[in-house]
């Protein structure tokens, strides 16, 4: 994992240096015996030691982190900072003690340190927060992209998933067209066509419109009419403010698909499929006629359309089915709402 470097801006490391000398000063300006001399020589040297310590400890962070993020205390990095802190602190306390040579600093020497250790601890924690801050916001946003990834290859393979078995069967359909001389197979030659024109621009795009899906629809229902003969009706009732609404692609001829695929089709009692739409939904329904042995079907095709408005739109489908009436109602998708 790439980690976050530390950023702290130069203003924050100089007024805080500066504020905590000054803080150091404070029991001096109480004495009686105020001397301002000792005060300023004191204030400048705790600020310069809380000055070098946030660089000595942005620069340990930074390089420890660089080599091997962690996400908790580094025990070592720690020990190594107070060490540095300690040597800093007894350098400082020397160059004082040249500048205020009547004062005798043994008793006074652990005070120093031990105020140098507290300065340098609150400097090490709060630059351990923010990395693991840093860490954890570096974390989240990977997490966010991946799901997001993960959400679009998931979109892609949905917009992928069309029947295998859909080609072979218009190729055996025009096949039997064209070995019988029906006159319709150039028709249906060009509504193939059409149909995979229509498949290719549409899978660029994450929505279209309905009276453009209604275009490959009536294109899938002309080649499976060829098939079929007669095996089956197509009813739509569609106004056209409900066709400038969106959809996604492929979304209606995979319902269509399914009605055909899992319900007896034939000439002696079609099969009647219904397109309208009703209380801000499209409605697509058809008899329950199952073919036998159709019991267990997988339902890969309304888990798709299920899954696509789902991840795309966050808007549910609704199914139902009495046994004797099936439907499947599709939220209706204003354009405004998607941009």
């Amino acid at each position: 994992m790439k980690s976050q470097k530390l950023k702290i801006t130069a203003a924050v490391i100089w007024i805080s240096s500066i504020t905590i000398g000054l803080l150091s000063s404070v029991p001096q300006i109480a004495q009686q015996h105020f001397n301002l001399t000792e005060a300023a020589v004191n204030a400048g040297i705790t600020s310069a030691f809380a000055l070098l310590m946030w660089y000595v400890n942005i620069y340990i962070f930074s390089y420890q982190s660089e080599r091997s993020p962690k996400r908790q205390i580094s025990y070592p990095r720690l020990v190594n900072s107070l060490l540095i802190g300690i040597g800093v602190m007894f350098g400082l306390a020397w160059i004082q003690q040249l500048i205020l040579s009547h004062i005798n600093f043994g008793p006074v020497m652990l005070m120093i340190e031990v105020r140098g250790i507290l300065i340098n601890l609150v400097f090490y924690m709060f630059l351990q927060l923010l990395q693991q801050n840093y860490e954890n916001q570096y974390v989240n946003m990977e997490l966010e992209r991946m799901k997001n990834d993960n959400l679009g290859a998931q979109y892609e393979l949905l917009k992928q998933q069309v029947n295998p078995h859909f080609l072979f069967n218009s190729l055996n359909t025009l096949k039997a067209m064209v070995e019988a001389g029906d006159s319709e197979s150039v028709d249906f030659i060009l509504k193939l066509s059409n149909f995979y024109r229509y498949t290719l621009e549409s899978r660029k795009l994450d929505l279209i419109k309905v009276a453009d899906e209604m275009e490959i629809v009536k294109a899938y229902i002309f080649l499976q009419s060829a098939r079929f003969e007669g095996g089956f009706t197509f009813k739509i009732e569609l106004d056209e403010q409900v066709s400038e609404t969106l959809i996604p692609p492929f979304t209606l001829q995979l319902l269509v698909e399914n009605c055909i695929k899992h319900n007896v089709v034939s000439t002696d009692k079609p099969l009647h499929i219904r397109l309208y739409a009703e209380a801000d939904q499209i409605i697509i329904e058809n008899p329950v006629r199952l073919k036998t042995g159709d019991h267990n079907s997988t339902g890969v095709g309304l888990r798709n359309v299920q899954q696509r408005y789902h991840h795309l739109l966050e808007k549910q489908v609704a199914i139902v089915n009495d046994g004797k009436l099936f439907q499947v109602k599709l939220p209706l998708i204003y354009e405004h709402h998607h941009h």
